[in-house]
């Protein structure tokens, strides 16, 4: 009989125990059996599979790269039912389904949130969560199954022929400083007028400091020797242009945002570079109304420049939103 029909939702989360603590012990203790018992179970598993899942060692156990490979399905699967129960309770409570989405930097301060505020007038018991961190981070949660779409810089590694990528807009880079920055006013600047400023630029690799980097060898500069800071944080951002003289980096669609919320200046300095920004989703997820409805508002919102109506009337009677950040 194939060994897949022995499985249990258990067995998965021994497997993900073991993979955890790499002890029998910790997951006997953490799952209330024996420490016999799961030493037996591991062993008539990797009969049955055929292959060593676990190397042994003096200081417990280690994934062999075919343990690595069932541990990521067993990942994959908890992370399904999990989406299944949160959906279900979504319903449940009288709302129309869940939505994960994951954001990087570059989209969080205006085309996600644009989205999300269009995805809930059309329906507004939709439950969405959102979680804002780097790429390398999104990626992997997207593939397990933990998100449904994640946007943010063009580019990023994939090989996952189960998702889906498009790239949703390009656009120019802005100088930004805080009201009543020095710069601000000015006229017409040059690259020795912004040069007298340190800068805070995002880190490297992402979509707005690849296009600084662009536009700055277009114009014969780079960063070497020149003071900045570095963060991928919007607020932490905003918040020092606001209390210092630093320049900053902004895509257009986020510096038209906070200049219009009274927080930064666009300066009159033009930039040879623009920011590539896509969205990731899993094709599978399609079949699910909140999630078609997410992916569509995104590309709505990405075809035009932010304006002011954009958010719409207020959403009423709409589930939470939840949003978290991780940007370790």
């Amino acid at each position: 009989m194939d060994w897949t029909h022995r499985l249990r939702l258990r067995h998965l989360q021994v497997l993900l125990s073991l993979a955890e603590t790499g002890n029998l012990s910790q997951s006997a203790v953490a799952l209330n059996s024996s420490q016999p018992g799961l030493s037996k179970w591991l062993k008539e598993l990797e009969e049955d599979v055929g292959l060593p899942l676990f190397e042994r060692h003096a200081r417990g156990l280690r994934p062999t790269v075919y343990g690595e490979a069932l541990i990521q399905h067993a990942r994959r699967i908890e992370a399904r039912l999990d989406n299944a129960r949160d959906d279900m309770q979504a319903l449940r409570d009288g709302g129309s389904g869940l939505v994960t989405i994951g954001t990087s930097g570059v989209a969080a301060a205006d085309t996600v949130p644009r989205a999300v505020a269009r995805l809930l007038q059309r329906i507004p018991r939709a439950q969405v969560r959102l979680q804002e961190s780097t790429m390398n981070e999104l990626l992997p949660q997207l593939a397990r199954g933990e998100l449904d779409i994640v946007v943010g810089r063009s580019g990023s590694p994939n090989d996952n022929p189960e998702i889906c990528v498009e790239t949703l807009y390009m656009e120019p880079i802005n100088l930004v400083a805080r009201p009543g920055h020095p710069l601000v006013g000015r006229g017409p600047l040059g690259w020795n007028d912004v040069f007298d400023y340190p800068w805070i630029v995002w880190p490297q690799g992402t979509p707005v400091r690849t296009a600084m980097e662009q536009a700055l060898a277009e114009a014969g500069r780079t960063m070497a020797n020149h003071h900045f800071v570095e963060s991928n944080s919007s607020i932490l951002n905003i918040t020092l242009l606001n209390h210092t003289d630093l320049l900053g980096v902004a895509s257009h669609r986020s510096a038209l945002r906070f200049e219009r919320l009274n927080t930064i200046r666009i300066l009159p300095i033009e930039l040879a570079g623009a920011a590539a920004v896509s969205m990731y989703w899993r094709a599978e997820n399609m079949d699910r109304a909140a999630v078609a409805l997410a992916i569509e508002s995104l590309r709505e919102c990405a075809r035009g420049l932010p304006g002011e109506a954009d958010y719409g009337e207020p959403v009423r009677g709409a589930n939470a939103v939840t949003a978290s950040a991780d940007r370790a």
